[in-house]
């Protein structure tokens, strides 16, 4: 889904820019948006989570909170017609992005030709963000930020997919549904502290950093976003396979969350007595929760039962 700070801001919320209404700009208005959208016989599609944004203000205050500027190399996920990605290629950035939908593919490049957009900044690759194995090159290299407005019913295994195939990612900064955010940026003992808490923690820090009104979209979605920000570790926790097999301890302890881990590990162990072993190995208690554990603790787990007796 598109998404948008609201020009009303709360304790939390970034303050947008100046209102430049009046002053040359490249960026859309709710009018371009329609115009585009009616040339193009774009429909906003509710099962892709088409809301755009039609704010500029909105747009500059997003790309200023990102730390968007002269020569950053982006890569843009889900760009719609446009909105975000000129914000961010008006602070000087190139852009690489990737869009699912055929026809805002095809519509994109129109816009920011007509907006005289040199074409060695932007690259646009028509395909789903789950399946692309490479990264558009722009001036400079790959992208190394990522920002975007994500759908709502994809943004977690975009985030996820994004991180863990491209190491070369140093942050990212998305959009997506406040509940979304509460469960990706959750500690240890947290009611929506999950296996996407967990997973987003082996990458990095995750941090909320603004609420975001449903009212700087079109059409109007039925809930509020927020953004957050994820900042690389420095150094990975371990490596590839080690996350693999951490995921998957992730996964089965969350999979039965309120159950002790002795019993919620045992499928994954072999057993119960073996996930017990495995555990004690790890200097895990077997009474614990997998709520009540940080990454580490499960990457500890992970590698006792690499090196646990079968």
């Amino acid at each position: 889904m598109a998404g948008g700070m609201s020009a009303s801001t709360s304790a939390d919320e970034p303050r947008p820019a100046p209102d430049t209404a009046d002053a040359p700009t490249m960026l859309l208005s709710g009018r371009d948006i329609r115009e585009l959208a009616e040339a193009g016989g774009v429909h906003p599609s509710k099962h892709r989570g088409q809301n755009f944004l039609t704010d500029p203000n909105t747009v500059r205050a997003i790309v200023e909170r990102a730390g968007i500027g002269q020569g950053d190399r982006v890569l843009e996920v889900g760009p719609g017609l446009g909105s975000l990605t000129l914000g961010l290629l008006e602070a000087g950035a190139s852009v690489a992005a990737v869009e699912l939908d055929r026809a805002l593919a095809q519509m994109l490049p129109l816009t920011l030709r007509a907006r005289g957009i040199p074409e060695d900044r932007f690259a646009l690759v028509h395909a789903d963000a789950l399946a692309i194995t490479e990264l558009p090159s722009l001036p400079g290299g790959a992208p190394d930020r990522f920002v975007a407005n994500l759908p709502y019913n994809v943004a977690t295994p975009i985030l996820l997919t994004l991180l863990g195939r491209f190491p070369g990612l140093r942050t990212a900064f998305v959009m997506v549904q406040a509940e979304v955010v509460d469960r990706l940026v959750a500690a240890p003992g947290s009611r929506v502290y999950g296996a996407p808490s967990v997973k987003t923690a082996w990458y990095g820090r995750a941090e909320r950093t603004g609420t975001v009104s449903r009212q700087v979209f079109w059409p109007v979605p039925n809930v509020d976003s927020s953004l957050v920000q994820v900042t690389r570790r420095e150094e990975p926790l371990g490596t590839d396979a080690e996350r693999e097999a951490t995921f998957a301890v992730i996964d089965a302890a969350f999979a039965q969350r309120r159950k002790m881990l002795r019993p919620a590990l045992a499928a994954w162990a072999g057993g119960a007595a073996r996930a017990e072993e495995i555990l004690r190995s790890a200097d895990i208690d077997p009474t614990r929760r997998g709520e009540t554990l940080e990454v580490a603790d499960f990457l500890a787990i992970a590698r006792a039962a690499q090196g646990a007796p079968a």
